[in-house]
């Protein structure tokens, strides 16, 4: 089992959800959910209630706990605000996958970069990790620009049978790779 042990970087404090911090993540989806939708509707589907997000962040600390997901939520450092969340799940062969959001008052100011640097060497660190990959859809240039500015490096869209009923949604889907050197 992974240290649950916080990442610092310069402005941010990524940490382990505890159970105190259920109102803030809450709060967050809630004030954000319609623009979370279409990237994170699992997590917002889960999460409804201040109930149900002390229920998702006991579920995180069991996940951590099994090594399945690593959760982080994103804080300011120095104003100890609640920016967003964070996370990495191990995959087959040596992959992680990273998802993250920020409140729309977060974002443009370079938090999102300073988060993903901080878990890439998570990823490539403790998880020893090979390859890290992260997605987004074709709409989401500051998503894109986020991974690019980290080292993330685009992969060509799959071929898909012409049957396959997903294929207009995954053809809207980035994916970005970054490998340990």
């Amino acid at each position: 089992m992974l240290s649950r042990v916080p990442l610092l970087t310069a402005r941010l404090c990524l940490r382990p959800y505890e159970p105190a911090d259920a109102e803030d993540f809450f709060a967050l989806l809630h004030a954000d959910r319609a623009r979370f939708q279409p990237s994170f509707p699992d997590r917002l589907q889960a999460v409804r209630s201040a109930a149900d997000a002390r229920v998702a962040l006991r579920a995180f600390t069991d996940d951590w706990s099994t090594g399945r997901f690593y959760v982080f939520g994103i804080w300011h450092r120095m104003q100890e605000t609640y920016l967003g969340d964070i996370c990495i799940m191990p995959q087959q062969k040596g992959q992680a996958e990273i998802g993250y959001y920020l409140a729309a008052t977060a974002e443009g100011h370079g938090y999102a970069r300073e988060a993903l640097a901080a878990i890439v060497d998570f990823g490539f660190g403790p998880m020893q990790r090979q390859r890290l990959l992260v997605r987004c859809f074709l709409s989401n240039e500051r998503g894109q620009a986020v991974a690019r500015a980290i080292g993330f490096r685009p992969e060509p869209p799959p071929k898909r049978p012409l049957w396959f009923r997903n294929s207009d949604a995954m053809s809207q889907i980035c994916r970005f790779w970054l490998e340990r050197t």
